[in-house]
């Protein structure tokens, strides 16, 4: 009898602390990815709103919210970080993530359209040794094309804030620009890269 109690409980442990694990998995992972992503063919979507709104008339989809993705350096006093940058519209960012949970510093609030700020994450702000209130420059991979051949495209952002979500590849590797300043960034105008659902 005694054994039995023993085994019963080591179960009972390893089954709370598994569940908890996936638990707080979940919800670090879901505070950056949404539960759902559509993407165009190439990487773009010229007409998102329609496909949006065709998609909340699935019962299980409560938001939806554009973003536009794709890859930079950033660059500061000879230092350079390699990310993934995305333009997010942050009133619409709330309803498909919970970003703001993770902001560490500044607010995702600070994210205007045109005033080319940027939302961090804490090792990737760390590697650069840059705080909120600070300047980055990004390297733009799409080049401009001029007489003297191509030329890489940079843009000097500031830190309005740092978030970190306790996961090495999104704390390390992703940083957040407004939509509007991503679409200009990477010249797909009316474009995005695609639409985000939330449950």
């Amino acid at each position: 009898m005694l054994g039995i109690g023993f085994g019963v409980a080591a179960l009972i442990v390893v089954l709370s602390v598994m569940n908890g694990f996936q638990k707080e998995l979940r919800t670090r992972i879901l505070g950056v990815a949404s539960h759902i992503q559509i993407s165009g063919i190439n990487g773009e979507l010229s007409d998102w709103s329609s496909i949006a709104a065709q998609t909340k008339k699935h019962p299980a989809v409560r938001e939806a919210a554009p973003y536009v993705q794709s890859q930079a350096m950033f660059t500061v006093d000879g230092t350079v970080k390699g990310s993934l940058v995305r333009g997010i519209e942050p009133d619409m960012e709330d309803r498909v993530a919970d970003f703001r949970k993770t902001i560490k510093s500044g607010s995702l609030d600070d994210l205007r359209a045109g005033e080319f700020g940027v939302v961090l994450g804490a090792d990737l702000a760390r590697s650069l040794r840059v705080f909120t209130g600070d300047k980055v420059t990004l390297i733009a991979p799409q080049g401009t094309v001029t007489p003297a051949g191509v030329v890489p495209r940079l843009k000097s952002f500031k830190v309005v804030g740092i978030f970190e979500v306790g996961m090495y590849e999104y704390d390390s590797g992703l940083a957040l620009i407004h939509i509007s300043d991503a679409q200009k960034l990477y010249q797909m105008e009316d474009r995005v890269t695609g639409v985000r659902l939330g449950r």
